[in-house]
């Protein structure tokens, strides 16, 4: 008897954990995974807004297989100037080339703020949180009327720099409408056009202030008797930022990049607001297009057959940057 119920308070022990996940999965279910397997259901139909009142079970909504992935795949689908993988490399170098900037920029301003005795630096980290704070799309409009080709404040700082070097002339650069790269060959498979650089100065005043959070926080954690034993030992103080700063910032701010990176290759609300994909889809990214076949071409089915590809190059690109990064593994497992 007693054997018995050892058992049964084992078992019950055993399920308790699960009763408390099952509301947890249920609304994951409802607003998560049913959405999901509708989605790829949908992906392999030629779902259109005639379907949108019976659904699934419209009688004029036909299979048609993997032929929506391979329209996309193969450039067939009838949009102009769409060619998937350029759009895949230019949303690869867009997510890659943000995280270089911020990353870096992130650390070396949180260094410099947690300097002893520096006067006010409450205040500058209570300015330099302003962006992260900000919504995505109030930015995209603001800088967006920065790089206005007439009247925007970048063409007249630029205007007022050549003044300094006696050009008097007024400068007119059509950053969202100019499809000629600057650098030409830079990124052969997708052409850099001005506006990816008017996107990257936008994105990196919003980026780099969480990168400075995340750097600040482990700063913090980090003792500063390693600091005095360094400068005991004669340690300069770029030896001690290589040598102590550097790897000791490592496990806060690798999955901080991986983070960044995520976010920049999905910023659907600061791409569409700010150049809505343009000049000639030159600043398309995967989520943007797969928006504007529904918004503009109410092809649903089309439309979900590239969110699964989104959703399987998003999951690879994670894996492969968690197995090298190991950004989610704890102190234990390494």
């Amino acid at each position: 008897m007693a054997i018995a119920k050892s058992k049964r308070k084992t078992n019950k022990s055993q399920l308790l954990p699960y009763l408390y996940l099952l509301p947890a999965f249920l609304v994951m279910g409802v607003i998560t995974f049913y959405p999901l397997i509708y989605q790829v259901i949908v992906s392999f139909t030629n779902f259109e807004t005639k379907h949108l009142l019976l659904g699934l079970k419209s009688p004029e909504l036909e299979f048609v297989g993997f032929k929506n992935y391979i329209d996309i795949f193969t450039a067939a689908l009838p949009v102009e100037n769409f060619n998937f993988f350029r759009v895949l490399e230019f949303n690869f170098w867009w997510a890659l080339s943000n995280v270089i900037l911020h990353v870096p920029a992130g650390v070396l301003i949180a260094t410099i703020l947690n300097t002893e005795g520096l006067w006010l630096k409450r205040i500058y980290r209570a300015l330099y949180i302003l962006p992260v704070v900000v919504p995505p799309l109030v930015v995209a409009v603001v800088w967006t009327n920065i790089f206005d080709e007439r009247y925007g404040a970048m063409n007249q700082l630029l205007a007022i720099i050549g003044g300094w070097f006696g050009n008097t002339d007024p400068v007119f650069i059509r950053w969202f409408e100019d499809v000629k790269p600057p650098i030409p060959g830079f990124l052969p498979g997708a052409p850099l056009t001005l506006a990816y650089y008017a996107m990257m100065i936008a994105n990196f005043w919003l980026g780099w202030p969480f990168m400075s959070v995340v750097a600040t926080g482990a700063l913090q954690s980090i003792p500063k008797d390693l600091y005095e034993a360094a400068e005991i030992d004669g340690a300069t103080g770029i030896q001690q930022f290589w040598n102590i700063t550097v790897p000791l910032l490592r496990p806060a701010m690798i999955p901080a990049a991986v983070y960044g990176f995520t976010l920049s290759f999905n910023l659907f609300n600061f791409v569409f607001f700010m150049t809505g994909g343009g000049p000639a889809r030159s600043t398309e990214l995967l989520v943007t297009f797969a928006y504007n076949l529904v918004r503009n071409l109410r092809w649903y089915g089309v439309a979900a057959a590239f969110a699964v590809i989104i959703f399987a190059v998003a999951l690879v690109v994670f894996l492969i940057t968690n197995r090298i990064t190991r950004a989610t593994q704890n102190y234990q497992e390494g």
